[in-house]
């Protein structure tokens, strides 16, 4: 008896040693492509950083000459990092609230709901593409949709300069990244449907109001989501890029200079592959501390079934 016991457990090594190889051969192209695309480009842009790598030309190490540049001659990118900063500050918030109150509109039991629910999911899908940016710029100039529609209400033409005024140019792109909501809005609406009936039901019979409900039993089980999407969206906005470079290529005045923008410009333009390579790093740590600081301050607002907090 033991001896085919034996043979059955060698048997069954021998059918997961294949299985285990078979497994490792339809793994091995996404494993090529991640140590290709990923892993490789990765280090390689922390060793460029520390050169004064250019495309074409003999590069060599410089230490940390180019992070010393960056935060302490480098005026650009100070004025880049601000108004990447103001353009988070506005677009992830103003983002987030208009798909939280897009869902809770299309959370409601209507007749074609799931028409409307589609309507509002397509600016997401169609959002980061050149050709919404080129439409959107088309609203946006001087003789575009938008002035045209605010001459309805005055007696003479109105004439705002959007996109050429370095007060106004920066409205625009942060509207275009709230008009993008689409993708959060699907998660607000899965999170609405999934908080119990009996909650409401409860709040209905104690006599609470609707705002009242909102902050006291939608806002709380919905917050882990509320907390998702603060930091992708978040992540995101650090490195937007299509919208400001079609809309005003960065200008004028650098008014829209986003981070994303000058990375192109120094990398693919000035050929400063090292110097941009150590921007990309900077960027990812500014990345790594703002995630960090979301993460450390939702415990206060983040709840969860099971108690647990970040």
């Amino acid at each position: 008896m033991s001896a085919k016991n034996a043979a059955v457990k060698q048997r069954k090594k021998r059918s997961w040693d294949k299985g285990w190889y078979i497994g490792l051969l339809f793994l091995l192209p996404w494993i090529i492509g991640f140590l290709t695309f990923d892993i490789y480009p990765l280090f390689a842009s922390m060793y460029y950083s520390f050169t004064n790598f250019g495309l074409g030309a003999a590069y060599n190490f410089v230490g940390l000459a180019n992070y010393i540049n960056i935060f302490t001659n480098d005026l650009v990118f100070r004025q880049s990092l601000t108004v990447t900063l103001i353009y988070t500050l506005f677009a992830v918030p103003g983002r987030i609230l208009f798909a939280l109150f897009i869902a809770m509109i299309l959370n409601w039991k209507l007749r074609g709901i799931g028409i409307f629910r589609t309507a509002y999911y397509l600016p997401s899908i169609l959002g980061g593409s050149v050709a919404v940016a080129v439409l959107w710029r088309a609203i946006f100039m001087h003789n575009g949709a938008i002035n045209s529609a605010l001459s309805f209400f005055t007696d003479e033409p109105v004439v705002i300069h959007w996109l050429g005024s370095p007060d106004l140019a920066l409205i625009p792109i942060i509207i275009l990244a709230v008009w993008q909501f689409g993708s959060s809005m699907v998660l607000f609406l899965a999170g609405l449907k999934q908080v119990p009936a009996e909650l409401y039901e409860a709040a209905i019979v104690d006599g609470a109001k609707s705002w009242r409900v909102f902050i006291s039993i939608t806002l709380p089980m919905i917050s882990p989501i509320i907390l998702f999407n603060l930091v992708m969206q978040t992540v995101n906005a650090f490195q937007d890029f299509t919208g400001a470079f079609i809309l005003t290529g960065g200008g004028p005045l650098r008014a829209t200079y986003l981070y994303g923008i000058m990375l192109y410009e120094t990398g693919f333009i000035q050929f400063r592959m090292g110097y941009a390579s150590a921007l990309s790093w900077v960027l990812f740590v500014i990345i790594i501390a703002m995630t960090a600081v979301i993460f450390k301050t939702s415990g206060r607002w983040t709840h969860y079934e099971d108690g647990r907090r970040f």
